[in-house]
């Protein structure tokens, strides 16, 4: 699914709100979309907490289940939401969110993959960091 238009980014958001986004949608773009729709006009749900909460619930309505093996990954969470804020205060406040989008997915983060830079797959992929946060132990996030 391409997203080229912050019309489609809004409505990739307010689906994971009112989790009414089709399974199939939730794609690696798709987070970073809502990631940044959500900082942009939901600044309250783009806490780590908030986020927790949110995709929670989301996962549930769309029968996935949040154990410690699937569902909500708190520290990649809290990591993509990390570099989604950071490309996003790249760009000026009315900038479109599809450039802003479009700039993140040709990025290291856009490859679903750009998180085994900084944690090890068994640290990364382990329940604490599932539950919790965790801190990179391979490098540091650049952001």
């Amino acid at each position: 699914m391409m997203i080229s238009t912050d019309a489609a980014i809004a409505r990739i958001a307010l689906g994971v709100i009112d989790r009414t986004l089709p399974k199939r949608d939730w794609t690696h773009a798709a987070h970073f979309a809502a990631a940044l729709w959500l900082y942009r006009h939901r600044p309250d749900l783009a806490t780590p907490q908030g986020m927790r909460t949110l995709i929670s619930r989301y996962n549930n309505a769309t029968l996935t289940a949040n154990t410690d093996s699937s569902g909500y990954h708190h520290t990649i969470t809290c990591a993509s939401m990390r570099a989604a804020a950071h490309y996003l205060e790249r760009y000026a406040p009315e900038a479109p969110l599809h450039r802003v989008l479009a700039a993140l997915m040709a990025s290291r983060p856009g490859n679903p993959e750009w998180l085994l830079d900084h944690w090890h797959r068994d640290t990364l992929f382990g329940v604490l960091a599932r539950r919790g946060w965790v801190e990179p132990d391979r490098q540091p996030l650049p952001f």
